[in-house]
């Protein structure tokens, strides 16, 4: 196998089995209940199973083999985070936010079924994460479990993702900057992705003076990714991408593109990819998968 195409094909491989592996987990993890609680886990398991990229499973589990983690204990804590993820495109797509009707190529959970199971579903996933990471059943360990909780409620609150989203919401009566544009986005996109990389080597007992090459790997993708998602907004197919786009256009949002332009967009995007990839020279093939995510965020077409 040549080196050119050694990380595309370890990345298509390594995100089928994420994907099939985070779909299984959930399917154990949510049966559906014999009473009038049914519905909302219809909706949760609509929302969770066999839809996205995986992206964040895939950067926890690959981070945690780097530590020689066991495999399903990283999957666990893999849908810890995408159980936030899921929860939070639930709530996005709420007529109150950002009002969609597709998402992953079929309609919002609040199409599929109402608003008000659409809301529990998305509180109910929220909890699930938690429940996940407090389970022995993802580390025996109880200072491992503490610290992964810590790690992802800090990601998902007010210092992370809800912070940047409540930033997002306040840009369409106020035009941002590029460094508060940056920083609304360490928080809404970054904030998850960074946790991800985070949370892999907390199970690795990795300690944490030991994991700044891995954060800066983290802050470098998540910006690089949100780039890329802005340019997907502006030049991508809703068909592919299984949403609509041009929205934040629409809303007159100031985004990396509109601030940076197309190509000064696009070179940053890969700049940062490349300088992530440089955060990890003290691994071997090891790392090969991290390297190939980095590439990926910026060359995907959804």
């Amino acid at each position: 196998m040549s080196v050119t195409t050694f990380p595309d094909s370890l990345l298509s491989a390594g995100l089928v089995r994420i994907q099939r592996e985070v779909d299984t987990a959930f399917d154990m993890l949510l049966p559906v209940p014999d009473d009038s609680r049914s519905r909302l886990v219809e909706a949760m398991r609509y929302a969770a199973i066999g839809g996205g990229k995986r992206v964040r499973p895939l950067l926890l589990v690959s981070t945690a083999e780097l530590y020689g983690v066991d495999r399903d204990a990283a999957v666990r804590a893999a849908c810890a985070v995408e159980a936030i993820h899921v929860y939070s495109l639930i709530h996005d797509d709420l007529p109150c936010m950002d009002d969609d009707d597709l998402r992953h190529g079929k309609a919002t959970v609040h199409k599929e079924f109402d608003e008000a199971t659409a809301v529990l579903a998305g509180d109910s996933l929220h909890a699930l994460a938690f429940e996940i990471l407090a389970d022995t059943a993802t580390s025996s360990d109880p200072f491992t479990r503490a610290e992964l909780i810590a790690t992802l409620a800090t990601a998902s609150g007010k210092d992370g993702m809800a912070g940047g989203q409540m930033m997002d919401m306040a840009s369409e009566a106020q035009d941002y900057d590029l460094h508060t544009i940056t920083r609304l986005q360490q928080l809404k996109t970054g904030a998850l992705l960074a946790a991800s990389v985070e949370m892999g080597a907390v199970l690795g007992r990795v300690p944490h003076e030991g994991r700044s090459h891995l954060r800066a790997y983290a802050r470098d993708i998540g910006l690089a990714f949100q780039i890329a998602d802005d340019l997907l907004d502006t030049e991508g197919d809703e068909e592919k991408a299984g949403k609509a786009l041009r929205k934040d256009e629409e809303q007159g949002k100031q985004t990396f593109v509109t601030l940076m332009g197309v190509d000064g967009a696009r070179d940053q995007a890969h700049a940062l990819v490349e300088q992530a990839i440089g955060h990890l020279t003290q691994y071997g093939a090891e790392a090969e998968l991290l390297r190939a995510i980095a590439r990926y965020i910026v060359e995907r077409d959804r």
